[in-house]
């Protein structure tokens, strides 16, 4: 039996040796970068893979062993990182083929892996910032809720400069997104303060529909004109789902109503009103305490729906640039103007909607911090209720990555000068910022960012990013989130295909 194992395991080492060798001989084919990975120990592996793609995005990561590297050799761009862990200590080194060598080591029971995570990030931060020379606004942290961590610690100190002071402490983060995160914390805490959230739940519609598919997305979006045959099919569908909902949570209150996608005035003026009808009919609309339906793209837009959308009670719609530059809309596949998005603000300001979001996207190929400002100076003129910005995130499944070599050399990705840019117009605008997260893959590791005037907080954002809440998730590619009362978070995920759907 012993053999027997011994076998097979080392049958298994031989395939991940190919494995490996077939991955490195690709990587090399496509001259990607990569960080060649010698570890004794995989306790802390996604701990260190998060913290090297933090400082090198787009690198792959492939573990090797001490020989395996040695056949390879070394390619022009790539890393070495060799992790060596013994009895209470850790020690990493990083190299490259010049002969640079930074090594770091930190005493630990690296086995006690819940209480000595942050010591070891810092020890592989540190490493990383040594060898590169610089450091990222959020230090090592790579979680994408950071407001949570502030909150929790709220409930033992009340010091608004001790709290900054143990993040920046704790992860390293500059002084900046100490203060930021903790203002925002600071704003969702009054927000959900004394909600009896085991008695509540929000509704998500997704409708899957787009005009276009951007360059940048990867949610599930089908083009009208190809798919815009099955929209009164998918409502067939869609009500029947929406009819257990509302069966299934008979008991409990419906806090805010949130229909995203894709675009949901991608659907026509009929479609869209059909939908109406059948959130009314299965749901107390009037209780909730908001109503939002993003309409996103300017070219979808109708005075018609507008006003089908103000008579259902909608309280609060989108109308999304992204950018003000005509040159980007036509290279990330948005099929509308720059006049247009204006345009449809105003029709939107004419039929009666008073709580208008926005949303912009820095580090868009081709655009640098120039073309920031001139998209915010453009937003401040048409001033809306608020203002949501998004750090480029480089999805798998997005065609920007899929088509990397083609925009390689107009990806720089967001800025931290960006986003201090948005700050302080936000501030101008007399908005603060009211929610935050963060996603893998944005170059730079930072942050997406919503404000708002006073009283205008999307209560939806917030709930979804803090998960105190259940979030009921109908429609194609939709995904739900329960929360338990032992603070346990479970996703259901309904199918990406529409016509499976359907």
């Amino acid at each position: 039996m012993v053999h027997l194992l011994q076998s097979v395991r080392k049958e298994k080492q031989i395939h991940l040796q190919k494995d490996n060798i077939e991955k490195i001989e690709k990587y090399r084919k496509d001259r990607i970068e990569m960080i060649y990975l010698i570890q004794n120990d995989q306790e802390y592996d996604y701990d260190v893979r998060a913290t090297a793609l933090a400082f090198f995005e787009r690198t792959k990561i492939v573990e090797v062993t001490k020989e395996e590297f040695e056949k390879q050799g070394w390619e022009k761009d790539d890393l070495l990182l060799t992790l060596v862990y013994t009895k209470n200590c850790i020690q990493g080194t990083l190299e490259n083929k010049e002969g640079k060598i930074i090594s770091e080591e930190i005493i630990c029971d690296y086995s006690d892996h819940k209480n000595s995570r942050n010591a070891v990030c810092r020890f592989l931060y540190r490493l990383f910032e040594k060898f590169t020379g610089r450091s990222l606004p959020w230090g090592m942290l790579t979680g994408i809720r950071p407001t949570k961590i502030i909150m929790k610690w709220m409930e033992e100190e009340k010091d608004v400069k001790k709290l900054e002071q143990r993040f920046r402490e704790t992860y390293l983060a500059d002084a900046q997104k100490a203060n930021l995160c903790r203002r925002v914390a600071q704003k969702e805490k009054v927000l959900l303060e004394s909600r009896p959230f085991e008695k509540e739940y929000s509704l998500y519609i997704g409708i899957p529909f787009c005009p276009t598919t951007c360059l940048y997305c990867s949610f599930t979006s089908f083009p009208v004109a190809r798919f815009g045959d099955r929209m009164d099919a998918y409502l067939d569908a869609l009500y029947k789902e929406l009819a257990f909902v509302a069966e299934h949570h008979r008991d409990k209150k419906i806090t805010t109503i949130y229909i995203g996608g894709g675009t949901p005035t991608a659907l026509n003026e009929k479609a869209l009103l059909r939908l109406m009808h059948m959130i009314h009919e299965l749901f107390p609309v009037e209780e909730t305490e908001e109503f939002t339906v993003e309409s996103g793209r300017p070219d979808s837009i109708t005075r018609e729906k507008f006003c089908i959308l103000n008579e259902a009670g909608v309280t609060r719609i989108s109308i999304n640039p992204q950018t003000m530059h005509q040159e980007t809309l036509d290279l990330i596949g948005r099929a509308h103007t720059v006049v247009q998005t204006k345009e449809a603000f105003l029709l939107a300001r004419e039929c009666g909607f008073d709580n208008i979001n926005m949303d912009m996207i820095t580090g868009l190929p081709g655009e640098d911090i120039s073309h920031v400002r001139a998209t915010l100076d453009e937003i401040f003129a048409l001033r809306p209720e608020s203002l949501t910005v998004h750090s480029l995130a480089i999805k798998r499944a997005a065609h920007l990555n899929m088509e990397m070599e083609k925009y390689q050399n107009m990806v720089k990705g967001s800025t931290n000068e960006m986003l201090r840019l948005v700050d302080e117009y936000a501030s101008n605008m007399g908005m603060k910022a009211y929610y935050m997260y963060r996603q893998k893959n944005i170059p730079g590791n930072l942050e997406n960012i919503g404000y708002c005037v006073s009283g205008k907080e999307c209560l939806y954002n917030i709930l979804i990013m803090e998960e105190k809440q259940d979030i009921i998730s109908c429609g194609a590619g939709a995904s739900s989130k329960y929360v338990f009362a032992d603070n346990r978070i479970e996703r259901t995920e309904n199918v990406k295909n529409l016509d499976h759907y359907i």
